[in-house]
């Protein structure tokens, strides 16, 4: 099983969409792969509903959508189909067929206690095929989308401006949507930002938590 900053495994799939290989496929944009228990289920309509809903917002951040069960392509495309009628919403991104299980095995998406269903997890890779951000949800908590938005937003700022994220950015409870600059690494740089925070050139709460906006 991959964990964070492991590449990608690259492997090739069936989809609603024909088939594609990760990441290659996907050089040069980010792109969220995100697996469900089972088609025609309340909670992954729900949740497939949501991210066609929110697919503007990811493709503003350059980042693609891909779904995954373990289950047949002609499933996929009948729930699509349902959905399209019965919600009036079009399902416009990828989902793959991984009827062996092959994938969700490799990406550690079946728990032992689940027989062959995936559990609700998330991959957050990054345009070189990194893996930056993992996420696993239980069958009976729906993702929460704009927290998936959220965290590929600020894993690009983060690269942007090396920095990192406070809890709930950017709407942090105490530096608002300012970033963390990273910690000094020797006891003269402790001391310079000291002397800059109290000449008001940089916002220190003391010389280890300082802070930088964008």
């Amino acid at each position: 099983m991959p964990f964070i900053s492991d590449r990608f495994p690259k492997v090739t799939v069936a989809t609603t969409m024909g088939t594609i290989t990760l990441p290659d496929d996907y050089a040069g944009r980010w792109f969220v792969l995100f697996s469900h228990p089972a088609d025609f289920t309340p909670v992954c309509t729900t949740e497939f509903v949501a991210f066609e809903k929110m697919k503007p917002q990811f493709q503003q951040l350059n980042t693609e959508l891909i779904g995954l069960s373990v289950e047949q392509v002609f499933s996929h495309i009948k729930w699509v189909e349902w959905i399209r009628e019965k919600l009036h919403v079009n399902i416009s991104f990828p989902i793959i067929a991984d009827e062996l299980g092959h994938v969700a095995k490799q990406l550690g998406m079946i728990h032992p206690t689940k027989g062959t269903r995936t559990v609700r997890s998330v991959y957050i890779v990054d345009h070189e095929g990194t893996i930056r951000l993992m996420l696993t949800y239980p069958e009976s908590v729906g993702r929460n989308i704009y927290e998936i938005v959220r965290a590929v937003k600020a894993l690009q700022t983060a690269d942007a401006y090396e920095a990192a994220m406070p809890a709930n950015w950017p709407h942090n409870e105490l530096v608002g949507d300012r970033l963390i600059m990273p910690p000094p690494r020797t006891i003269q740089q402790a001391a310079e930002r000291l002397n800059k925070a109290k000449k008001g050139e940089m916002s220190c709460f003391d010389w280890w938590f300082c802070t930088k906006g964008t």
